[in-house]
């Protein structure tokens, strides 16, 4: 799947099912998401993972950063993408980010806007061509979803906090291209 495809699926379903556990693995399954985030798991437990829900037709993005057992090298990346086979990774270092685009994998840059750093940080981050899409936490931002959408062509994910139905469309509305959510009530909204 490519970026293009991703963001058609998104425009469609633009809620993300964030899973933390193999309870909320099953879950997702049964509801409408059809992108996931996978935010747990360990090296012995990704590859199973992913292919459950490939399996359910998801399509499917590892945080990269948090795999049990793995560390943050492009030796990592080269494991995920030869023997899990995600369709993405997600993850907070550039260095894992360029090297799974090298791959062809779809990536997410995952951000946490905690203060004007960050946002200084980010905007180091808006000219790189292989960041295919920005998550920004906490997700209940929408003037900061509405900077970083005025100065970046990079679709913004918005994720973290959010539990309500009004959470997903004002993110929605300031600009972010979809939300992601661990809380299953949101993924079947």
């Amino acid at each position: 799947m490519d970026k293009d495809c991703i963001i058609s699926t998104l425009n469609e379903f633009p809620i993300i099912a964030a899973i933390k556990s193999d309870s909320q693995l099953k879950q997702c399954i049964k509801s409408d998401c059809k992108i996931i985030f996978v935010l747990y798991g360990s090296i012995n437990t990704i590859a199973e993972i992913v292919s459950q829900l490939k399996k359910a037709g998801k399509t499917v993005f590892v945080h990269i950063d948090l795999i049990e057992g793995l560390s943050p090298r492009e030796a990592t990346v080269e494991f995920i993408n030869k023997y899990v086979r995600p369709d993405g990774i997600i993850s907070t270092k550039l260095s894992l980010i360029k090297c799974a685009h090298s791959y062809g994998l779809i990536t997410v840059m995952r951000v946490f806007m905690i203060d004007s750093i960050a946002m200084k940080n980010i905007e180091k981050i808006y000219s790189e061509k292989d960041i295919d899409f920005i998550e920004i936490l906490p997700g209940l931002m929408p003037k900061i979803i509405g900077k970083i959408r005025s100065k970046t062509k990079t679709p913004v994910i918005s994720g973290g906090l959010i539990s309500e139905k009004s959470d997903v469309v004002t993110a929605l509305n300031a600009g972010a291209a979809a939300i992601s959510s661990t809380n299953s009530d949101v993924w079947f909204m």
